[in-house]
């Protein structure tokens, strides 16, 4: 196992589990009372290689995208943000 080194927002925790060989899901873990099922809400964080020591945003929670700078993650996942909308953009929607 490996030590994450983000620390949960609060009402949140970690869930790390082995994912395949080497690789480990990393899942965000939602304490709030509010839930229409017995059990918390689970999102996919992101996935990390522990052979590589690269961290991966996740496309879903079985699937690995593209390698991520850990400095560019934050604690809620590890999917990029992307870059708002220009005004000169905005005209042509």
């Amino acid at each position: 196992m490996f030590e994450f080194p983000h620390t949960p927002p609060p009402g949140y925790k970690y869930e790390i589990e082995l994912f395949r060989r080497n690789v480990y899901r990393i899942c965000i873990v939602n304490l709030g009372q509010f839930s229409y099922t017995d059990q918390q809400p689970t999102s996919v964080w992101g996935f990390y290689n522990s052979k590589q020591q690269v961290y991966y945003a996740p496309v879903n929670f079985n699937k690995l995208g593209d390698k991520v700078d850990f400095a560019k993650t934050t604690p809620y996942s590890a999917m990029q943000i992307l870059k708002p909308l220009t005004p000169s953009i905005l005209q042509f929607l």
